[in-house]
C-alpha cells in the first residue's frame, strides 16, 4: 500500500516545502485538483454530493496543476505528482502531451496523469467543446497521448481530433507516463478497464460500493485482454470517513487497492497555515504510514 497526499487550501507557492515535508513523511505521492474555469453560478450537478451542490464557489481560486508540480519536482527527490482529477477531454492532446513529457523530464519520470471525462458542463461551453462529446473525446485522447510519447511517427484521423503526420520528441524517461482514469459511472469504470493503466477514485462510500466498482473494472480489463497487465488502483479518502481508519488499510489492499491519498480535514472557517499542515503529515506519517509499511 503507497500513501498519496492531496494538495489543496494553501497558496501554491506553498506546495514545493509541503511536498518536501510529505516525502520526508514517506508519502508515494502529491495530487493536485484541476479545473479550467468556472461558470458565474456554479450549478448543482456535482457527481459526488447528494445536493449536487459541489465544494466549491465560483470564486474559488485555480491554478495550472502542471505548472506547479513542476516546483515540487524540482524541491523533491522521490515523490511522485499526480492530478486527481485532470479533465483530459477539455484540453488538446497535443497539449497535454507536451505539458506532460516535459513534467516527466524534470521529475526523471515522477509523473501520474490522473484524468476523468469532467462534470461541469458550463466548462466545456466556456472552451467551446461539446459536453456530450467528452467520454468520446476521452477514449480517443487515451490511445493517442499513449502514440505521442512511445512511436516515432504520429498520424491520426478520429471522430473528434484530426492530426497529420508528426514527430513528437522527446520521448519520456521511463517509456511512458502511467493514465489513472477517475469516476465511477457504468462508462467511466469501463473506461478504466479498457484504457487505464489504474483507476483513480474520489467518490466511493463503503467497502460493498467499492467491490461491486473493482468487480466492473476487473470484467472489463478481462474483455479488453488487459487482465495480466499492472493496474493502479488509488482511492481517495476523506478525513474520519469510509477507509480512513488504520484497520481498514489491510482489507482495501486485500480488495486491490495500491494506494490511498489522504487530506487532512479542514472545518468550516478553519484558517490553513503552513506550520499546521506539515505538523499533520508528520503525524499522519507516524500514526498511519509507518505503521502500515511495518
Amino acid at each position: 500500500m503507497e500513501f498519496g497526499l492531496s494538495l489543496f487550501g494553501l497558496g501554491p507557492r506553498h506546495y514545493a516545502s509541503v511536498a518536501q515535508a510529505a516525502e520526508a513523511a514517506g508519502f508515494d505521492s502529491v495530487w493536485l485538483p484541476d479545473h479550467l474555469v468556472f461558470p458565474e453560478t456554479m450549478p448543482a450537478t456535482y457527481p459526488y454530493s447528494e445536493s449536487g451542490s459541489p465544494q466549491m464557489d465560483s470564486n474559488m481560486a485555480v491554478f495550472d496543476p502542471w505548472v506547479i508540480c513542476g516546483a515540487i519536482a524540482q524541491a523533491t527527490q522521490t515523490i511522485k505528482m499526480g492530478t486527481s482529477v485532470y479533465i483530459l477531454p477539455l484540453r488538446h492532446p497535443l497539449v497535454v502531451a507536451r505539458a506532460l513529457v516535459t513534467l516527466d523530464h524534470l521529475s526523471n519520470g515522477r509523473v501520474l496523469l490522473g484524468a476523468g471525462v469532467g462534470w461541469l458542463e458550463e466548462e466545456f461551453t466556456a472552451a467551446g467543446l461539446d459536453f456530450r462529446q467528452r467520454g468520446k473525446r476521452m477514449d480517443e485522447i487515451i490511445p493517442l497521448l499513449r502514440r505521442l510519447w512511445t512511436e516515432d511517427t504520429i498520424e491520426h484521423h478520429g471522430p473528434t481530433l484530426d492530426i497529420p503526420s508528426v514527430k513528437f520528441q522527446p520521448k519520456p524517461r521511463k517509456g511512458t507516463i502511467p493514465i489513472l482514469v477517475g469516476g465511477a459511472s457504468p462508462a467511466a469504470l469501463r473506461r478504466a478497464g479498457r484504457l487505464g493503466d489504474g483507476w483513480i477514485e474520489i467518490g466511493t462510500r463503503d467497502f460493498d460500493q467499492l467491490a461491486e466498482r473493482l468487480g466492473a473494472i476487473n470484467a472489463a480489463r478481462a474483455e479488453a485482454g488487459r487482465a495480466d497487465l499492472p493496474f493502479d488502483v488509488t482511492l481517495m479518502l476523506r478525513s474520519g470517513g469510509f477507509g480512513d481508519a488504520p484497520d481498514d488499510l489491510e482489507r482495501l489492499a486485500d480488495m486491490g487497492v495500491t494506494r490511498v491519498i489522504a487530506s487532512q480535514e479542514i472545518k468550516q472557517g478553519q484558517r490553513i497555515t503552513v506550520d499546521a499542515v506539515t505538523e499533520w503529515i508528520a503525524a499522519y506519517g507516524a500514526r498511519v504510514i509507518d505503521r502500515a509499511k511495518g
